[in-house]
C-alpha cells in the first residue's frame, strides 16, 4: 500500500506541478510537481505508521502496568520469603522497592502474560527505582524489509539534491527552464530580427566571456569551474560549425583552424588543471571537426595530416599525464576512421602517400602504452595497457594487408620487420627500464610476427601443419621448464595454425586418393597435436580445464577431418553408415585410451558416440536402407566394438559407466526395434502389427531387466545394481510414452481380421500394463509411483478399454477412425454401456470386499456416465442407440441398487484390514 500512495502522490503532484507552472516552465513544474508529491506522500505514510506504532506502545504498556499491579501469590511468597532472609542476613544485597511489593534485584521480572511476547526494554527510564532494571515490553516483531521502489526512487533524489555540487545541479535545472522559456518568448514576440552574423557573434562572445570567468574559479571553485569550461567550449564548436554548416558564414580553411585551435586550448587547459574530462571532450570535437567540416574533396593527405596533429597531441599529453582513456579513444577513432576511408575511398595508386601515416600511427600508438607504463610503474610495476599493446600490432597489420593488396612478399618483410622492432623492445624494457610483463609482451608480439613471416612464403596448409607442431613442441617446453611464455605461445599456434588451414582449405583434386591427401592429413595432424597437447597438461597437473578444452577441440578437427573425407568419397546412401563406423571406432579408441590413462574426459567420449549411435540409426532407416551391406557392417562393427569399450570402462568412474551401458541399452533397443519394423514393412503387415512390432524389444528389455537382469547387465555386471532404476525408470516412462500414443492408432490388424482385445496392438498394450504393474512392484521402484499403484492402474485400464471399445467400433462398426469415431451414436452407445458395467463392476465389488475406494470409484465413473448421458446422449434419442445407452444405465443402475444398494461402513473396512 505504501508504494501505491507514493505513486498516486507522484502523479498528482506532477498533475498540479504541470497546472501551476506557465507553458514555457511545464516540463520543469512536471517534474518538480512529481518529485514533491512523492516526498509529501511518503512523509504522510511515516506519519501513519509512527502513530500506529505509538497506539500499540501505550496499550503493550498498559498492560504491562497492569501485569505488575496484580502479582501471582508465587511472587507474593518468594517475595516475603526473601524480606525474611534479608532480616537474618543484613549483609545481603538490598532488594528495590517498587509498587509496593518488593523484587529484589537480581531476581528474574515476573512472567508476562501468555500472549504477549517476551522482548525487554527499558520503559521506566534512568529516574526509576531501580535505575538498571529492565522490565518487559513487548512490541510486535517485524523483519526489516528491503527498501521499496519508492523509497529507492526517494533515497536517489535526496541524494542528488543533498550530495555534491548541489547549487551547480539546481541551477541549472532552473536555467535550462528559464532559458527555454526565454527563446520561446522572445520567438513568439519576433525578436530574432538581428542578422545572423550578430547572433552568432553574441553566443560567442557569450561563451568567451562564460570561459574567462570560469578559468578565474577553478582554484576556488574546481567543480564549477571544469563544468562551465566544457560547456563553454562546447558552445564554441557548434557556433564555428553553424557558422560553416548552416550559414555558410565561414570557408572551409578557417572553419578548420578555428575548431583546430579550440582543440588545442581544451587540450591545454586540461593538462593544466589536470582534467581529464576536458581532454576527453577536446579529443572527441577534435576527431569529430573533420566529419563536421568536410567538403567532400576527398584530400586523404590533409585528413590524415590532421589526424597526425592530433595524435601527436595525445602522445604529448600521454608525456605527462597517465590518462588511458584518452589513448584509447584516439586509438579507436584513428584506426576506424581510418579504416572507413580505406573501403571507401582507396586503390593501389595511393600506396606511397597513404604507408608513411599508416606507419607513422603505429608508432605513436607504439610509444603510448610505454609511456603509460613508464609513469605508473612505481604505483603498478606489472601495468600493461593490453589494448594498444596488441591490438595496434594487430590492427596496423591488417590494414598494411589491405594496402598492399595481398602482395605476399612484402607483408613477409613487413611481419619480420615488425617481429624486429617487437624484439628490441622487449630486450630494452626488460634489460634497461625493468619492466619485465611489457616486455614479455613484446617478446610474444616479436616471436608471433617472426612466425608470421615464415607462412607468407609458403602454403598456408603446409604452414598449418608447421604451427601446430611446433606449438605441440613449446608447450612440452614450457610444462618441462615450468615457464608460462612458451605454454602461451603453443597455445596461440595452435589457433594460427588451425586459422591457416581454414583459410587455404580448398577440396582436393578429383583425382586425389581417398585418406592419402593434403587436406585430409593437414587436419589430422592439427588434431594430433591438440591431443598431444592436451595429454601434456594433463599429466603435468597444470589446468585441467585447458586440458579438456584442448581435448575437445583435437577431437573437433578429428571428427571434421573424417567427416569431411567420407562426405567427399563416400555415396549418399554410404554415408549415414560410414559416419556409424566413424563414431564407432572413436568411441572404441576412447575406452581403449581411458584404460591405459584413466581419464573421465575420455571414458564420456565413449558414452556420448554411444548414444549418438541412436540418431545416426534412426536417419538410416528414414532411406529404408538399415540392412543395406555397409549398414550391416557398421552395426556388426558396433556388437564387437561397443563391447570391448565397456570391457574398458570396468574401471572407469560410475557415472561414466552408468552413461555408457544406458547408451548401449537404448542403441540396441532402437536397432533390434527398428529391424522388426522394417520386417513388417517389407511383408505388408498392418499398422497395428508396425506399432506392436515396433515397442515389442523395448517390453522384451524391460521383462529382462525387472526379472533376468543377470542376462542383460554383462560386461558391466559387477556395478549394474548401481543404475538398475535408472535404467527400469527411463524403460518405464518410454514405454508408457509409446503406450499412450498408441492409444490414438486405429490398430490395422491385417492380414487377419480384428477381434476386440486380441489383436497385435492391444495385446501389446495388455502386456505394456502387466510390465510397468510388475515394476511398480519393485523394490527399485519410487515411493511416489509405488505407493500409488493402485490408481496408476485404473487409470492406465479405463484409458485402455474406452480406446479398445472406439477402435472395435471402428473395424466392427464400419465408423472412419476420425473425430466421427468419438461423435457417432454407435460410440458414445457403447461407451455409456462399457463404462456403465465398469461402474458397476467397481460398485459391486467394492461393496462386496468392503473396500471402500473402488466402491467411490465405481459411483464417481457412474456419475459421469449419467452426466454424459444428459449432456450428449440425449441428442441420440431419437434412434436406437441414444435410447439403447438410457436403457442400458438405467438397468445397470437398478442392479447395482439390488447388489450393493449402501457403501461399505469405515468400520467393515478396518476390520478387514
Amino acid at each position: 500500500m505504501g508504494l501505491i500512495w507514493c505513486i498516486v502522490g507522484a502523479i498528482v503532484g506532477a498533475v498540479l506541478g504541470a497546472t501551476v507552472a506557465d507553458d514555457s516552465t511545464a516540463i520543469l513544474g512536471l517534474f518538480v510537481g512529481a518529485a514533491f508529491g512523492l516526498l509529501l506522500s511518503r512523509v504522510l505514510a511515516l506519519d501513519l505508521r509512527t502513530r500506529k506504532i505509538e497506539g500499540q506502545l501505550a496499550a503493550l504498556q498498559a498492560r504491562r502496568a497492569a501485569a505488575f499491579e496484580q502479582p501471582s501469590p508465587a511472587t507474593r511468597s518468594a517475595t516475603h520469603a526473601l524480606d525474611l532472609r534479608d532480616a537474618q542476613e543484613p549483609n545481603q544485597p538490598a532488594a528495590s522497592s517498587t509498587g509496593g511489593f518488593q523484587i529484589p534485584v537480581d531476581a528474574p521480572p515476573p512472567v508476562p502474560p501468555a500472549n504477549v511476547s517476551p522482548v525487554v526494554h527499558d520503559l521506566e527510564g534512568p529516574g526509576s527505582a531501580s535505575g538498571h532494571r529492565s522490565t518487559p515490553v513487548f512490541p510486535a516483531q517485524a523483519a526489516k524489509s528491503e527498501p521499496d521502489i519508492a523509497e529507492r526512487a526517494i533515497g536517489w533524489i535526496k541524494s542528488w539534491f543533498t550530495e555534491g555540487n548541489v547549487p551547480v545541479k539546481i541551477g541549472m535545472l532552473v536555467l535550462f527552464a528559464g532559458v527555454a522559456a526565454l527563446l520561446k518568448y522572445a520567438a513568439d514576440e519576433g525578436w530574432f530580427t538581428l542578422p545572423i552574423e550578430l547572433r552568432l557573434a553574441g553566443i560567442a562572445a557569450a561563451a568567451l566571456a562564460a570561459l574567462v570567468f570560469a578559468w578565474r574559479q577553478r582554484d576556488t571553485r574546481r567543480a564549477f569551474s571544469l563544468s562551465l569550461q566544457g560547456g563553454a567550449i562546447g558552445i564554441l564548436l557548434l557556433t564555428v560549425f553553424a557558422a560553416f554548416r548552416l550559414y555558410q558564414l565561414l570557408p572551409a580553411e578557417a572553419a578548420f583552424a578555428l575548431m583546430l585551435v579550440l582543440v588545442a586550448g581544451v587540450c591545454v587547459l586540461a593538462v593544466l588543471q589536470d582534467a581529464l574530462a576536458l581532454a576527453v571532450l577536446g579529443i572527441l570535437a577534435g576527431f569529430a571537426a573533420p566529419i563536421l567540416i568536410s567538403t567532400g574533396s576527398g584530400n586523404h593527405v590533409v585528413l590524415f595530416s590532421y589526424y597526425a596533429v592530433l595524435n601527436l597531441a595525445i602522445f604529448a599529453i600521454a608525456w605527462q599525464r597517465a590518462w588511458r582513456v584518452l589513448n584509447l579513444l584516439g586509438f579507436f577513432f584513428t584506426y576506424a576512421i581510418g579504416t572507413l576511408w580505406g573501403v571507401l575511398k582507396y586503390n593501389p595508386t595511393l600506396f606511397d602517400s597513404t604507408e608513411p601515416f599508416l606507419i607513422l600511427f603505429f608508432s605513436i600508438y607504439l610509444a603510448i602504452p610505454v609511456l603509460y607504463a613508464i609513469r605508473l610503474r612505481k604505483e603498478r610495476p606489472d601495468v600493461v595497457d593490453g589494448t594498444l599493446v596488441f591490438g595496434n600490432p594487430l590492427v596496423a597489420f591488417a590494414l598494411q594487408a589491405a594496402l598492399l593488396d595481398g602482395e605476399r612478399t612484402p607483408l613477409a618483410i613487413s611481419a619480420l620487420a615488425l617481429g624486429l622492432v617487437y624484439l628490441v623492445l622487449a630486450a630494452w624494457m626488460i634489460r634497461r627500464i625493468g619492466l619485465r610483463i611489457l616486455g614479455e609482451s613484446f617478446a610474444v608480439l616479436a616471436l608471433g610476427f617472426s612466425t608470421l613471416a615464415v607462412p607468407l612464403a609458403l602454403s598456408a596448409r603446409t604452414t598449418g601443419c608447421v604451427f601446430a607442431l611446433e606449438g605441440a613442441a613449446l608447450v612440452w617446453l614450457g610444462l618441462r621448464q615450468q615457464r608460462r611464455l612458451p605454454r602461451w605461445i603453443g597455445l596461440f599456434l595452435q589457433l594460427l595454425a588451425a586459422f591457416a588451414f581454414v583459410i587455404a582449405y580448398s577440396p582436393s583434386a578429383a583425382d586425389a586418393l581417398p585418406v592419402a591427401n593434403g587436406a585430409f592429413l593437414g587436419a589430422i595432424l592439427i588434431s594430433a597435436a591438440a591431443l598431444v597437447c592436451a595429454w601434456l597438461y594433463q599429466r603435468a597437473h597444470a589446468s585441467y580445464g585447458l586440458s579438456l578444452a584442448l581435448y575437445l577441440w583435437g577431437l573437433f578437427w578429428w571428427l571434421g577431418a573424417w567427416m569431411v573425407e567420407i562426405g567427399r568419397y563416400a555415396q549418399y546412401d554410404h554415408y549415414l553408415p560410414a559416419v556409424l563406423g566413424l563414431l564407432v571406432a572413436t568411441a572404441w579408441l576412447a575406452a581403449e585410451a581411458q584404460r591405459i590413462w584413466q581419464r573421465g574426459a575420455l571414458a564420456f567420449t565413449t558414452a556420448v558416440f554411444f548414444w549418438l549411435v541412436l540418431p545416426v540409426s534412426l536417419l538410416i532407416t528414414v532411406d529404408d536402407a538399415l540392412f543395406s551391406t555397409l549398414s550391416l557392417f557398421a552395426h556388426m562393427a558396433f556388437a564387437v566394438l561397443g563391447w570391448r569399450s565397456l570391457v574398458c570402462l570396468r574401471n572407469a568412474r560410475s557415472s561414466a559407466q552408468t552413461t555408457t551401458h544406458l547408451g548401449w541399452f537404448w542403441a540396441w533397443t532402437l536397432v533390434l526395434a527398428l529391424c522388426l519394423r522394417e520386417v513388417a514393412t517389407e511383408i505388408g503387415l498392418g499398422s497395428g502389427w508396425v506399432t506392436a512390432m515396433l515397442g515389442l524389444p523395448l517390453l522384451l528389455a524391460h521383462t529382462l531387466v525387472l526379472r533376468k537382469s543377470q542376462w542383460i547387465s554383462p560386461p558391466l555386471s559387477a556395478g549394474f545394481s548401481r543404475y538398475r532404476p535408472i535404467v527400469l525408470g527411463s524403460q518405464a516412462i518410454i514405454l508408457s510414452m509409446l503406450l499412450v500414443m498408441s492409444l490414438f492408432h486405429p490398430g490395422d490388424s491385417s492380414p487377419i481380421g480384428f477381434i476386440p482385445l486380441l489383436n497385435p496392438l492391444e495385446l501389446f498394450q495388455l502386456a505394456s500394463i502387466a510390465a510397468l504393474a510388475f515394476w511398480m512392484r519393485d523394490r527399485d521402484v519410487p515411493e511416489a509411483i509405488g505407493s500409488h499403484r493402485a490408481a496408476w492402474l485404473s487409470v492406465a485400464g479405463f484409458a485402455l478399454i474406452t480406446a479398445a471399445t472406439l477402435r472395435a467400433v471402428h473395424h466392427l462398426g464400419g465408423i472412419p477412425w476420425s473425430e466421427r469415431v468419438i461423435t457417432s451414436s454407435l460410440s458414445q452407445t457403447s461407451l455409456a454401456v462399457v463404462w456403465s458395467v465398469l461402474g458397476v463392476a467397481g460398485w459391486v465389488l467394492g461393496s462386496r470386499r468392503g473396500n471402500r475406494p473402488l466402491w467411490l470409484a465405481g459411483a464417481v465413473l457412474m456419475a459421469i456416465v449419467l452426466v454424459k448421458l444428459l449432456l450428449i446422449d440425449r441428442q441420440h434419442l431419437g434412434n436406437l442407440f441414444g435410447i439403447a445407452s438410457f436403457i442400458a444405465y438405467g438397468l445397470l443402475c437398478t442392479l447395482v441398487g439390488y447388489l450393493a444398494p449402501a457403501p461399505p461402513r469405515k468400520a467393515d473396512v478396518e476390520s478387514a484390514a
